[in-house]
């Protein structure tokens, strides 16, 4: 079985080119940072640069595995490549883990001494990176896979960490409140350090072979009891490859043996549920009334 979504269909084509897009603006943009928050002697932008350092780094990891996870079946990976995507994903959250720590290491000792930046050269920064990251979200904004919503939450981020140090460099060029800088760099810190382990959380489940939110399993269940001469569902599992493509195996228990033609159709119409309920690939088992199953406990 190889149907995907209908909305998935077009997407496949895109992935691919809005993460390289996004790993160049993002490249390039960070070198600009780095020179540019040395300059203004300002630790928001400093940190703001090892966030997006972190970001060129994971999207250049993403643009990989998300050309990677679209190769086909092989005889090591027999479901594809799909899910590198996902690790993908949880290579992100650490790299910026990693980045939020040193971040804080930097910016304690600020919030202690402050040291007035050049808060005129930060509006300038800050115009800029607003600019090139507002561009980059909308590259990967309608992103359908967990690699693309992480590389478009970490671009979001970083928008709107360039939004704040835009307000307080222009509060700092107005007034004397040098310790407003290290006080921004604290806050992306703390909202990129929030959003990497619902991240993680959500990658690690699809790891962990959860079954995906999206699929109400007691529900698809009924549906397919319902099916004339099914009396009875088991061994139903769940999961997911990438967080959009679904994976199920079930057995049907029938009232009576019947013939090959009747199996096919009860068969098809199962999969035609399962289809409208969110699953994109299926296995089914179909077993005679008298006939022992050793995984009806499962």
């Amino acid at each position: 079985m190889a149907h995907h979504h209908h909305h998935g269909n077009n997407h496949h084509h895109h992935d691919v080119d809005n993460i390289k897009v996004a790993f160049f603006l993002n490249l390039g943009f960070t070198i600009i940072e780095i020179v540019g928050g040395l300059y203004v002697n300002s630790v928001a932008i400093i940190s703001d640069a090892i966030h997006d350092l972190g970001d060129s780094l994971s999207l250049g990891i993403s643009w990989y595995f998300q050309k990677l996870s679209h190769k086909g079946r092989t005889p090591t990976f027999s479901y594809g490549y799909k899910r590198f995507s996902v690790l993908s994903a949880i290579l992100n959250s650490v790299v910026l883990l990693v980045g939020s720590v040193f971040i804080l290491m930097e910016t304690i000792p600020r919030l202690i001494e402050p040291e007035q930046p050049d808060a005129k050269g930060m509006v300038a920064l800050a115009v800029l990176g607003v600019i090139v990251n507002g561009a980059a979200v909308l590259k990967t904004r309608k992103g359908k896979t967990a690699n693309e919503r992480v590389v478009s939450l970490h671009l979001l981020e970083d928008v709107l960490g360039w939004v704040a140090v835009l307000i307080g460099s222009i509060v700092m060029s107005l007034t004397d409140f040098p310790i407003l800088d290290p006080i921004l760099s604290l806050m992306i810190a703390g909202y990129i350090l929030f959003n990497v382990f619902r991240n993680l959380k959500n990658s690690l489940r699809i790891i962990l072979q959860s079954i995906p939110p999206d699929v109400n399993t007691k529900d698809l269940e009924n549906q397919l009891q319902a099916i004339e001469h099914v009396t009875k569902v088991h061994d139903m599992h769940t999961w997911t490859m990438d967080g959009e493509y679904h994976i199920m195996t079930v057995h049907l228990v029938l009232d009576k043996d019947v013939d090959l033609d009747t199996g096919a159709a009860i068969k098809a119409k199962s999969r035609q549920i399962l289809k409208a309920g969110e699953i994109d690939h299926v296995t089914i088992e179909l077993e005679s009334p008298n006939e022992h199953c050793d995984l009806e406990e499962c």
